[in-house]
C-alpha cells in the first residue's frame, strides 16, 4: 500500500522534473507546460502498455493515481487556497467599477451557458447515437460552464489586456465557479431522482440565493473579523497564520452551514486583500503574506495541472465516445459566445460595454480542474462516461489551444493599447 507521503513525493518530484524540462526545452507557460508534458507522458505510457503488456511501469503509476481522489483533492483541498490567493490580489477599485458586468457574467451568464450547452449536448448526443437525458445534459452544462479561476488567472499572467477586461475575467472566474457548483448540485439532484414535486423552480432559486448569497455574506464577515485581528497586532508570523486559518476555517464552516465555500473564501479574500495592506499590515508583513500566497498559488497550480495531464492514464474512454467529446468543444464555444454577448445586446445604451471585447471574452472562457473534479464526482450512470470524456476534451482544448493563443488575439484586438 502506497502511503500519502509516497504519493506526495511522487507528485512533487514529477512537478519539479516536468517543470525543469518545460523551462529548459519547451518554453510554455509553467502550469500549461506541466499539463502538456504530463499528458504526453501519460499517452506514452498508454502506448507502452499496449505494445508491451508485461511492462509494470504503467500499472504502478496507474495504481498510484487511483489512490488519489481527484474530486476531494481539488474541491476540499486545493480550491480554497487557490481562490484566496487569487482574491487577495484582486483590484477592488476596478472591481467596483465593473461590479454589475462581473455579476451578470457570473450569475446570468453561467445560467445561459448551462442551458445552451445542455440543450446542444443533448441534441448532439442523440444525433451521434449516445442518447442521454436532457437533465443529465444540463448537469454537464452546469459543470463545464463556469470559467475556472485557477486556469484563467494562470492564463492572464501571460496576456496583456486592458484593465477593465482583465478585472471582468478575474471577477467572473472567482465568482462563477461557486454559482456553477450550486447549479450542478441542484440539477444533479433532479437527475438522480432526489427532486420531488415540492422542489420547484422557485425553491431551486431560493436555494441558489441562500447558498450563494449566504456564502458571500459569511465570507465578508469572516474576512472583516480577520482584518480586525490583524490590525490589532504587528507580528508577521501570527498575521500569516491568520490568513491560513481564515481560508481553511471559512471554507470548512461554510460547507457545514450549507453555504457556498468557494464564494465565502473569495469574499473573505477580497476583504483582507483590500483592507489589510492599507490599514493592518506593516511593509514586512505584506512582503511575507504576498510571498507565501504567491508560492502557494504556484505550487498548487503546478500540482493541479500535472494531475489533469496525468488523469488520462486512468480515464479510459470508448473510442466511439471521443466523437461526441470533440463535438462538445464547439458547443461550449457557442454557449460562451451567447453568454458574453447577451449583456452587450441587452445594455447597448450603456457606455461601459463594448462588442469589441466579445471575441476575447469568448476565447478566454478557459475551464480547468474544477470541471474535471465535478465530472469525476458524478454517481455511476451510463451518462457519466460520456460527460467525463466531453469535460476532459473541453478542459484540454481551452487550456492548451485557447490559453496559448489568447496573447495573439489580444495583440490583434488592442495593438494601440499594447504599444501605449
Amino acid at each position: 500500500m502506497i502511503s500519502i507521503l509516497d504519493i506526495a513525493a511522487i507528485l512533487l518530484c514529477l512537478s519539479a522534473l516536468f517543470g525543469w524540462l518545460n523551462h529548459r526545452f519547451v518554453g510554455l507557460p509553467h502550469a500549461t507546460g506541466l499539463l502538456v508534458i504530463g499528458l504526453l507522458a501519460s499517452l506514452v505510457l498508454v502506448g507502452v502498455e499496449a505494445l508491451f503488456p508485461e511492462e509494470l511501469l504503467y500499472e504502478e503509476l496507474a495504481r498510484v493515481l487511483h489512490q488519489i481522489d481527484f474530486t476531494r483533492v481539488v474541491m476540499e483541498g486545493m480550491l480554497a487556497f487557490l481562490l484566496f490567493a487569487g482574491a487577495i490580489n484582486l483590484n477592488v477599485r476596478l472591481l467596483r467599477h465593473r461590479a454589475w458586468q462581473v455579476a451578470f457574467l457570473a450569475l446570468i451568464g453561467t445560467a445561459i451557458s448551462t442551458i445552451v450547452i445542455g440543450v446542444g449536448f443533448w441534441a448532439a448526443a442523440a444525433w451521434l447515437g449516445f442518447p442521454i437525458g436532457l437533465v443529465w445534459a444540463l448537469v454537464f452544462g452546469a459543470l463545464i460552464s463556469p470559467t475556472d479561476p485557477v486556469a484563467v488567472l494562470n492564463v492572464l499572467k501571460n496576456v496583456d489586456v486592458p484593465d477593465e477586461v482583465q478585472i471582468e475575467m478575474q471577477g467572473e472566474a472567482l465568482f462563477n465557479d461557486g454559482v456553477g457548483v450550486v447549479l450542478f448540485t441542484l440539477l444533479l439532484g433532479f437527475a438522480t431522482g432526489m427532486g420531488d414535486e415540492t422542489f420547484t423552480a422557485a425553491t431551486a432559486l431560493e436555494h441558489l440565493l441562500v447558498e450563494a448569497g449566504g456564502g458571500i455574506a459569511f465570507g465578508l464577515v469572516a474576512g472583516y473579523v480577520a482584518y480586525r485581528a490583524m490590525r490589532a497586532i504587528d507580528d508577521f508570523a501570527v498575521e500569516v497564520l491568520i490568513t491560513l486559518a481564515l481560508v481553511a476555517g471559512v471554507y470548512a464552516a461554510a460547507s457545514k452551514l450549507g453555504l457556498s465555500g468557494p464564494l465565502s473564501v473569495v469574499a473573505a479574500g477580497i476583504v483582507v486583500g483590500d483592507l489589510a495592506p492599507r490599514n493592518a499590515m506593516s511593509e514586512r508583513t505584506q512582503t511575507y503574506v504576498s510571498s507565501l500566497w504567491t508560492l502557494i498559488d504556484e505550487i498548487l497550480n503546478s500540482l493541479l495541472f500535472l494531475l489533469i495531464g496525468l488523469e488520462v492514464i486512468i480515464l479510459r474512454f470508448q473510442p466511439a465516445v471521443l466523437t461526441l467529446a470533440l463535438a462538445a468543444i464547439p458547443i461550449a464555444l457557442v454557449a460562451r459566445l451567447v453568454a458574453v454577448s447577451t449583456p452587450v445586446l441587452l445594455f447597448r445604451w450603456t457606455q461601459s460595454l463594448s462588442s469589441r471585447n466579445i471575441p476575447f471574452l469568448t476565447w478566454a472562457g478557459v475551464r480547468g480542474g474544477i470541471s474535471v473534479a465535478l465530472a469525476l464526482s458524478l454517481p455511476d450512470d451510463p451518462a457519466k462516461s460520456v460527460i467525463l470524456a466531453a469535460s476532459y476534451a473541453i478542459v484540454l482544448f481551452t487550456i492548451v489551444v485557447q490559453g496559448l493563443t489568447l496573447g495573439v488575439l489580444a495583440r490583434r484586438l488592442w495593438p494601440a493599447d499594447r504599444g501605449a
